[in-house]
């Protein structure tokens, strides 16, 4: 397992672990010595390309920031997003996910939860590619509201989070979870939570 993977593992329960999202070599630079992780996400659909969405961006634009923002870290945890499409069944997250590690050295690629991603993380884990899972708000999948406000809704996202822990993902994203739901899943996972607008 990377170095870099088991120092964020050993951090849950006893530190918080910083993660912020940089899509150049210039703002990791920055970043690099203040987190612990570094997400190249596909918000920069929004936010550099000024798209409504991060449906639009694709595997080459994800690679080329990544590429630029590897240049700037030496401690960091670096994570890749895999944007929307790259990842739609086993044979292509293979694909993709190794052209990721491949061109841009990342430590991990980040995927967002959807009904049949389990066995895809699960794949992957298995091949020795790391994943970050992403439950809650999926950009990808959904469109924006809060989560976690109902017993229902705490009860469905717990059990994603134990399934993606199963699955082999070495942590996992929360966006737009209610608190209260956020601290449960955190605290019922072995694997560290990342957490994103609660």
């Amino acid at each position: 397992m990377n170095k870099k993977i088991k120092n964020i593992l050993s951090k849950k329960n006893k530190s918080k672990i910083v993660s912020l999202t940089a899509y150049s070599k210039s703002l990791a630079i920055i970043l690099d010595k203040y987190v612990d992780i570094v997400l190249v996400g596909d918000s920069l659909a929004n936010v550099l390309y000024g798209h409504k969405n991060t449906h639009k961006i694709s595997l080459e634009n994800i690679i080329q920031h990544a590429q630029s923002v590897k240049m700037g870290i030496k401690k960091s945890l670096l994570v890749v997003d895999m944007p929307k499409g790259s990842y739609d069944n086993i044979k292509n997250a293979k694909k993709n996910a190794k052209l990721i590690l491949r061109k841009t050295k990342c430590d991990a690629v980040k995927i967002e939860n959807s009904k049949n991603n389990y066995e895809i993380i699960k794949s992957l884990t298995r091949k020795k590619i790391p994943v970050m899972g992403h439950i809650g708000f999926t950009p990808q999948f959904k469109k924006f509201k809060i989560e976690g406000k109902t017993n229902r809704e705490v009860n469905k996202l717990l059990k994603e989070a134990r399934l993606i822990e199963k699955a082999g993902a070495f942590s996992i994203v929360l966006e737009c979870i209610a608190p209260n739901a956020a601290k449960l899943i955190s605290k019922n996972l072995e694997i560290p939570t990342i957490g994103i607008g609660s």
